[in-house]
């Protein structure tokens, strides 16, 4: 259930491959005259009236990790359908390579699709599902069995190659099915939702396997999820989307310290939003009037504004700092009365309410084993944090 290797594909593609400990992958993007590897140049997707995807234009680098991460429906499903070849664009192209793929069938492209149903065969065993499509192209024999067993030992499933897939578990019928992506050595592996079958503590560890295998290769990965930790922890750089847009791409910790609009914050991770008015725009601060916190927010660096604009102050809960005492500080300082208490092991969630009604988000890091009678339910605290720790979004 692939996709086939392009046709004057060879194996001396492999002969990049690295060792992740000595040789990381180059990071092209920061590059200006690094030369993509994949291209979307003004894609559209039109089903109707309904517009799927809408003027997209996208460069990815090879040997990247790339994650497009949204919700249902924001597109990032079919974008990647339509660069696996499986749905044709309404307008616009995609190069892969340099190769302009408008009218060049799935099976013909440089391409594998792995997803997330894992689709394997349930007649045949592991070694024979992953090496179905090299048996259609017809290679040896002895080379058949040779590139299965590599790829079964690098994704550890070659002690269980002669079972069949209702015989393994979960994680194991993925990494089958991974093996079977890989085994013809794509250019470009597409997985769509890879892990969403998994547990939640089998897909971490999953995602780190996966990280692994895509350095080893030296294979360009786009990936598709709808899970923000999994993209953070999985992406060189993520494409936000959003109703069949890429509202944001950048790597991982620019995504999640400077996100460019409301939208961007909330989605990824936990945040808290404070509406206000500019009253100091400086070069390197602003001074916001924020009614919701409150009193007068200060945010080390300048924005671009009207006077008297309109802003939101974006905060996230682990910058915060909480006091039983008063700070020595006239700005980023709140008070309010702690209303629920979530311990979660490695770390605590509060939820503050402040005296105007609003609730802000806190969570702080549990280094001692016994946390009782730091704060408990009920007491009054003061909430305050760095001038640098917030962002200011003006969309």
């Amino acid at each position: 259930m692939t996709t086939a290797e392009h046709p004057a594909q060879t194996e001396s593609q492999t002969d990049t491959a690295v060792n992740p400990l000595t040789a990381p992958a180059p990071e092209l993007w920061r590059d200006p005259n690094a030369k993509p590897f994949v291209v979307f140049d003004g894609i559209t997707k039109e089903f109707g009236d309904f517009t799927a995807v809408d003027n997209i234009s996208l460069d990815i680098y090879k040997r990247e990790l790339f994650c497009l991460l949204g919700g249902s429906g924001s597109g990032k499903s079919t974008l990647l359908r339509m660069l696996a070849g499986f749905e044709q664009p309404t307008s616009g192209r995609i190069l892969i390579d340099g190769v302009d793929m408008s009218g060049i069938p799935p099976w013909n492209r440089p391409v594998n699709m792995m997803f997330q149903s894992y689709a394997l065969f349930p007649h045949l065993s592991v070694e024979k599902n992953v090496a179905f499509g090299l048996r259609r192209e017809g290679m040896a024999d002895g080379d058949v069995k040779r590139r299965v067993q590599e790829i079964l030992d690098m994704v550890q499933m070659g002690h269980l190659a002669k079972r069949k897939p209702h015989q393994l578990s979960g994680g194991q019928r993925q990494r089958v099915a991974l093996a079977r992506s890989l085994v013809k050595r794509p250019k470009l592996l597409l997985l769509d939702e890879p892990l969403g079958a998994l547990d939640k503590k089998l897909r971490e560890e999953t995602q780190f396997e996966l990280m692994n295998i895509q350095e080893e290769l030296g294979v360009t990965f786009i990936v598709v999820t709808h899970d923000q930790e999994e993209a953070m922890t999985l992406a060189t750089r993520i494409g936000v989307m959003n109703q069949g847009e890429i509202v944001q791409v950048g790597e991982p910790h620019d995504i999640y310290e400077y996100p460019n609009s409301r939208f961007v914050a909330s989605f990824i991770g936990s945040v808290n939003m404070f509406e206000g008015v500019v009253t100091v725009d400086e070069v390197d601060h602003v001074i916001i009037d924020s009614a919701e916190a409150g009193g007068l927010l200060r945010v080390d660096h300048g924005i671009s504004c009207a006077p008297n604009q309109k802003v939101h102050v974006a905060l996230r809960p682990e910058k915060i700092t909480l006091s039983h005492d008063k700070p020595d500080q006239d700005v980023n300082c709140m008070f309010g009365k702690v209303e629920d208490i979530a311990y979660m092991g490695n770390m605590s969630i509060f939820r503050i309410r402040l005296a105007n009604g609003k609730e802000v988000r806190v969570t702080q890091p549990n280094y001692a084993r016994d946390i009782k009678g730091k704060f408990t339910w009920g007491d009054m605290v003061y909430l305050h944090w760095e001038v640098d720790s917030s962002v200011v979004l003006t969309v």
